[in-house]
């Protein structure tokens, strides 16, 4: 009679397991790690190799999206590709030559002497590309080779050795064509730069429409500065702006 109302020992216990809540949660800590790995993605067996394909597919979506908006980005905003069309800008650029133009740089400050910029020309239904030889407020004078500004003398080194090549033949780079080839003339007798607006040259002074010709530039027309030639590559460099 005693035995029977004994509770039962700790032998017993450990020949029938834990008690019943400690056995399901040390069964879900040992199951845990399958079902996790099974979580990820990879599913049944055939899955895994269909899932990392498609993951590589919208990596490369996204590279190529980003990518795009890059290149318009910098396409329309920063900087943007022009073809040299004419002689004008001879003997420093030559025609057909593939040149990237800076966009942004007259966003932060005024065009300046002795750059080479594009600029449209509505009036002819196309862009120029010309060298800045006067800016607002300057006083323009062209005579033969001698550019003045403000009454001085400028040098232009640029178009060193196009003069010393005349000048030694016993020529002038810049031959007398009448009002074509000097400023101020009669139709633009003003040689002071008026405010937002520039003076500007191409480099073949003999055989080029510029301000001698057309007048100011307005700055709202002027696109950028060229600052790359790019094409051919043979004649690829950075273009110099000093003068």
């Amino acid at each position: 009679m005693d035995e029977r109302r004994n509770p039962p020992s700790d032998e017993w216990k450990e020949e029938n397991g834990t008690p019943e809540g400690q056995a399901t949660d040390s069964g879900a800590e040992e199951g845990s790690g399958p079902r996790e790995g099974g979580s990820a993605g990879n599913g049944g067996p055939g899955q895994p190799p269909r899932s990392k394909a498609a993951g590589e597919l919208v990596e490369w979506i996204k590279a190529l999206a980003i990518a795009g908006l890059l290149v318009f980005v910098i396409r329309w905003f920063l900087v943007s590709p022009f073809i040299v069309d004419g002689p004008s800008m001879q003997p420093n650029f030559h025609d057909r030559e593939r040149i990237i133009v800076n966009k942004i740089v007259y966003d932060i400050r005024q065009p300046k002497r002795g750059e080479v910029i594009v600029f449209h020309v509505p009036e002819e239904g196309r862009d120029f590309i010309k060298r800045v030889i006067g800016v607002p407020g300057d006083t323009v004078k062209v005579e033969g080779d001698t550019v003045t500004i403000n009454g001085k003398a400028i040098d232009e080194p640029y178009l060193k050795e196009a003069y010393e090549n005349a000048h030694a033949s016993g020529q002038v780079y810049n031959e007398d064509r009448g009002d074509s080839s000097r400023f101020p003339n009669a139709e633009f007798p003003d040689g002071k730069v008026p405010e937002g607006t520039l003076f500007v040259m191409g480099d073949n002074r003999p055989n080029s429409e510029d301000s001698r010709m057309i007048g100011y530039i307005p700055l709202d027309r002027v696109v950028g500065r060229a600052d790359l030639v790019y094409w051919p590559l043979g004649d690829f460099h950075f273009v110099s702006h000093k003068s």
